[in-house]
């Protein structure tokens, strides 16, 4: 395999490249390519290979199978591959409809003639008259071949393209359109426009610029364009069980398990795509919630277009290495859709295999089992088999407003992407007190929560009875709970006087929670363990004092509630009440 180290830039001007002698063997397994054509004549793919290699380096040719031949750019590393197919594309060197592809998808070479060592692997040496004699066919079967896609007359290509259905005239416009020789609108008509664009592609793939495609060409102008689909196999299944027929990249996608709702088509090949058919019965209700639950789940990223109707969605999730996309619907009490799970950075190939999918689903009777996999094996962080999405971090806050603000320990808010509360609302960094360990956060809508806390006035002293409220296993177990202490000093070990040292034992998720004496009222914020080069004894916790978080509230411009007159203790009952109310989880995503 070659690696590319030269810098691509891309303005539009003559492209230098420059490659490195073959890597080793290991990294040649690894190798990719970027095919730019595919041909079911032998002789034509030769054409082609020759025409892009006069102006493009490292042009080489395989069979494909199925009476398919490719011509190719590599091989690369998957990065230099990528970066190759972005800047040919934008000068308009390659159609824009290439691809990445594997060495799997690559058979016997027949451009150049001698083929290189660092071709792919091949069975047992054969000589190249025999090699090709298994995949080329033979001069009476390529001529029969021929025959049916005639060598037509201006004044015959013109008589065939009349018998062609508006469908079909907007199909090669389309084509055109992908291939970069179309700009206008997909509307059937070959006017002046469409006329003009297929002259330019027959120059340029040269045929006689008669502006009037054969019948021949019309075949090679529509093979081009469904490269990308031949290149995954795009077949069409029926899945009985889920009451699903449509299109899949077959060669990429094999059946896997059912799992209500979902049939699952694992991948089979390099480009490691996915798919899932969406299958139950149901009503309004179910959509809805099937549309919440998927966008917990790593296999929809959190960046990406979604919309939901009355009886329908879509959701796409976009990240640095998959993009996904899912439909469903609900009809006659039946929810069905897919999700097809795509590599990023190949987003040309992924949008025609989406397309065709969209296109070709169809409604069988009936839908999947509720109860299909229930044999399978369980796990908490699974959702029927799929991984459930989660956080880098999560820690216990509580409600200091009305409005939904939020006091929770520094370090949960650091080197986040993404903040939530209770997973569900976003919200914003208001104020950051690293220096104290306290940062304040703003819900990006307001929330009304169920109590909020009251800072005590007073002093917290020796040996008092205290609780602390925390999500002790960042939010396992789906609710707060009370970890009971006492006070057991005034002051930290260092003597600072603003944090209170705490004999009780704490969990890391219990981190950022309300500290509360017997009446409820807000004593502190329980501080993370962390003090460096020591080893505590594990019933050893800080908290910053009220006094501290009512300064750094009244900075974030905030009016924290006082601590109002209290008839004494609180049955334990009711703090575990007004604890849980006022506790939020809070946590930090990537």
């Amino acid at each position: 395999m070659k690696k590319l180290f030269a810098a691509l830039a891309l303005p539009l001007i003559a492209l230098a490249i420059a490659f490195t002698a073959p890597v080793s063997a290991q990294s040649s397994r690894d190798a990719v390519w970027v095919q730019i054509a595919a041909r079911q004549s032998l002789r034509e793919a030769e054409t082609e290979a020759r025409t892009f290699a006069a102006r493009l380096p490292d042009v080489s040719g395989y069979a494909l199978g199925g009476g398919w031949y490719g011509v190719v750019l590599g091989p690369y590393a998957r990065d230099d591959a990528e970066r190759v197919l972005q800047v040919y594309r934008a000068e308009g060197q390659i159609p824009r409809d290439s691809f990445i592809a594997f060495r799997r998808n690559l058979r016997n070479q027949f451009y150049p003639v001698a083929a290189d060592a660092s071709a792919p692997a091949q069975p047992a040496p054969a000589p190249a008259s025999a090699a090709l004699a298994a995949e080329d066919p033979a001069p009476q079967q390529e001529a029969a071949l021929q025959s049916n896609l005639p060598d037509e007359t201006p004044a015959e290509a013109r008589r065939s393209e009349s018998a062609l259905s508006r469908e079909q005239r907007m199909q090669l416009q389309v084509a055109l359109k992908a291939a970069g020789f179309y700009n206008s609108g997909i509307d059937g008509a070959f006017g002046r426009g469409t006329r003009g664009s297929m002259s330019d592609w027959q120059a340029a793939r040269g045929f006689e610029p008669t502006g009037v495609l054969t019948t021949a060409q019309r075949q090679v102008l529509m093979d081009e364009y469904n490269a990308p689909l031949i290149s995954v196999g795009m077949a069409r299944v029926e899945d009985a069980k889920a009451g699903i027929a449509l299109q899949i990249p077959a060669d990429e996608v094999a059946f896997d398990r059912y799992e209500s709702p979902f049939a699952h088509y694992a991948a089979k090949g390099d480009l490691a795509a996915e798919v899932l058919l969406i299958s139950q019965p149901g009503d309004k209700r179910t959509l809805f919630g099937l549309y919440d639950i998927l966008q917990t789940l790593e296999i929809v990223p959190l960046e990406g277009p979604r919309q939901r109707g009355k009886d329908s969605f879509t959701i796409e999730g976009r990240n640095s290495k998959i993009v996904s996309f899912t439909q469903a619907s609900l009809k006659n009490g039946e929810l069905k859709g897919f999700t097809l799970i795509w590599p990023a950075g190949d987003e040309d190939r992924r949008t025609r295999v989406l397309a065709a999918m969209q296109a070709s689903f169809t409604r069988l009777d009936g839908v999947l089992d509720p109860a299909a996999g229930g044999d399978e094996v369980q796990n908490i962080d699974l959702v029927s088999g799929l991984e459930i999405r989660k956080p880098k971090l999560s820690r216990s806050g509580f409600f200091v407003d009305s409005g939904g603000s939020v006091l929770t320990t520094s370090d949960v808010v650091a080197g986040c992407t993404r903040i939530t509360l209770d997973h569900g609302y976003q919200a914003e960094v208001a104020a950051n007190n690293t220096a104290d360990g306290i940062a304040i956060l703003r819900p990006a809508e307001a929330l009304a929560p169920a109590a909020v806390a009251e800072l005590s006035t007073a002093s917290p002293r020796l040996q008092s009875e205290v609780a602390v409220s925390g999500f002790s296993y960042e939010g396992v177990l789906g609710a707060p709970s009370l970890t009971w202490g006492k006070v057991a000093d005034v002051k930290s070990l260092d003597g600072n006087t603003g944090v209170s040292r705490l004999e009780l034992t704490a969990q890391p998720g219990d981190a950022g929670g309300p500290v509360l004496d017997s009446t409820g009222a807000v004593l502190g914020m329980l501080l993370p363990r962390q003090i460096e080069g020591k080893q505590l004894p594990e019933d050893v916790s800080f908290a910053v004092k009220a006094e501290a978080i009512r300064g750094a509230l009244n900075n974030a411009g905030l009016s924290p509630a006082a601590q109002s007159a209290s008839a004494g203790s609180l049955p334990n009952a009711a703090l575990t009440r007004l604890a849980s109310g006022m506790t939020v989880l809070v946590s930090c995503w990537e």
